[in-house]
């Protein structure tokens, strides 16, 4: 566990010039994706600024917070997402960014078996994953570098994402999630995580996050757990254009070196037996 000191004076977004949230959008290519359901769901796409014929990129997956659930494709491209759309991050980070936005919860929380909150898969998730499995097929995507953003209930939905997939992504950085039940760690603890969480925050307490990374340690895992000190529930904004933490994302790549993998149950009160 690291500590870091909340800059509450941080304001990333200033030293974007005018005009360049609208510029940023505009990158953001809007689509429409239905999936085996009839679930529909609305995304934006940047695709990297430069490539080479025959590379395969990296595929960042931006999951949003409860705050923009809806359907006009907009609501989900905030800073976080422009952030990516700069010019200095976009030549460094050059990548796929998809920027999904669901109309229902991604995830839901519970009691967990610790009686700390935890989460579930939530309605739209499974047409989140069909929609990053057309993304791949359709673009040249390298499948061993397919990364999982996400704030709040996004971080939750990535994580449990990465319950329902743990050979899928090659890596999750998450914001304030509410962690899936602790007994699920040994099933993702190969794959690297970073968890990032506000000690002050009152909304998704950070002590479950907390018990989620001891138990993936606990499995074997190497989880990056950060602290913000007196940070409540929102994105740090330090951390919004900072390099470290995506350089330590795109380095990471998907092992493919576990053994079987059973499905997941990640279903509301499903406590293994004592």
């Amino acid at each position: 566990m690291r500590h870091e000191s909340y800059d509450a004076n941080a304001r990333a977004t200033d030293a974007w010039p005018a005009g360049f949230a609208s510029a940023a959008d505009a990158l953001f290519v809007p689509g429409s994706f239905e999936d085996c359901r009839g679930t529909r769901l609305p995304y934006r796409l940047m695709t990297p600024s430069t490539a080479t014929v025959g590379e395969r990129s990296p595929l960042v997956v931006l999951l949003h917070g409860s705050g923009a659930i809806g359907d006009d494709n907009t609501a989900q491209i905030g800073p976080v997402a422009r952030a990516w759309a700069e010019p200095a991050v976009r030549a460094r980070f050059g990548g796929y960014v998809l920027a999904p936005q669901v109309a229902t919860r991604s995830a839901d929380y519970h009691a967990g078996c610790d009686g700390l909150p935890a989460s579930a898969p939530g309605d739209s998730l499974a047409a989140v994953l069909a929609l990053i499995d057309d993304v791949v097929a359709r673009y040249p995507i390298d499948p061993d570098r397919i990364y999982l953003v996400g704030f709040s209930m996004g971080a939750s939905a990535a994580l449990d994402a990465l319950v329902e997939r743990p050979r899928g992504f090659a890596a999750v950085v998450a914001f304030a999630p509410v962690p899936p039940d602790r007994h699920f760690a040994a099933r993702v603890a190969a794959v690297p995580m970073l968890l990032v969480h506000g000690s002050a925050d009152a909304e998704n307490p950070y002590a479950a996050d907390r018990a989620w990374a001891r138990a993936v340690a606990q499995a074997g895992g190497r989880p990056r757990f950060v602290v913000i000190d007196g940070m409540a529930h929102e994105f740090p904004r330090q951390m919004l254009r900072r390099a470290d933490w995506r350089e330590w994302l795109f380095a990471q790549r998907a092992a493919h070196t576990m053994g079987a993998v059973a499905p997941a149950q990640t279903s509301a009160g499903a406590c293994p037996a004592k």
